[in-house]
């Protein structure tokens, strides 16, 4: 059976962080509202869902919201089984006391078993499909997302750095493996003000394996409002169409 076969017969929905309410009452199109809004007789429609597999539940602590992350993940095109990307493919190089890359009996580079990704849950750091799809897991378990484009990279979907790799296409639905390898409290002070805040985004490296760092912001803006511009960061340039202020005559 293919993959978007599967998702269509065992997959089953996610469940939000807000369902565990009290029971409400219903109205006769199904839909359960807390007092106070009126009932609609209209017939409710489902735009686009998530859908998971659990692979393996994990016996440690349940995943909670706003904590940060540790996960592995391997993702793929719905359409065509492509794996985009993959935490356990990005190994990082040994570096000696140096800070330079150490080298084997061959000559070749030293390199180290790849780290799980790392992201502060809730927080706009991922595509929102990854980000909800760890509702309800135990760190250790394993899960399979299958990710509709709408909660992915959208309709304009994700350049590559080149031909190559031409990245995630537009309006691609994505399946994802993860597994939860630990969480811990997040270092508040570490996000405030972050570069990059709230740019979606799944892997720490671009499709093909480019690193794919936070992006910084234009010039003449500031990631923390209010903030004072860097000692050393120069003015904004001058627009070419901008007429230089006028002299005020000097006064004797």
């Amino acid at each position: 059976m293919t993959a978007a076969g599967l998702a269509q017969t065992a997959a089953k929905p996610a469940v939000p962080r807000t369902s565990a309410r009290a029971a409400v009452p219903s109205t006769s199109s199904g839909v359960k509202l807390p007092p106070g809004v009126p009932p609609s007789h209209a017939v409710v429609r489902t735009a686009f869902s998530l859908r998971y597999q659990d692979i393996r539940v994990g016996t440690g602590a349940e995943a909670e919201p706003n904590k940060m992350y540790k996960v592995q993940y391997t993702g793929w095109l719905a359409s065509d089984g492509h794996k985009f990307d993959s935490s356990y493919d990005h190994k990082m190089p040994v570096m000696d006391k140096d800070g330079k890359p150490e080298l084997d009996a061959d000559g070749k580079q030293k390199m180290v078993e790849a780290q799980p990704l790392s992201f502060a849950q809730g927080f706009g750091r991922v595509i929102p499909g990854f980000d909800q799809g760890f509702t309800g897991m135990k760190v250790g378990g394993k899960r399979r997302l299958f990710i509709p484009w709408q909660l992915a990279y959208g309709a304009r979907g994700r350049p590559g750095p080149n031909a190559a790799n031409p990245g995630i296409p537009a309006k691609a639905d994505l399946i994802f493996d993860i597994e939860l390898v630990d969480q811990s409290d997040l270092d508040m002070q570490m996000l405030q003000g972050h570069p990059g805040m709230g740019q979606p985004r799944v892997m720490p490296h671009a499709p093909g394996g480019t690193e794919n760092k936070p992006t910084p912001p234009p010039t003449g803006t500031q990631a923390n409002p209010g903030a004072p511009p860097p000692a050393g960061t120069p003015p904004p340039a001058t627009p070419p169409d901008a007429k230089p202020p006028a002299e005020k005559p000097q006064s004797n």
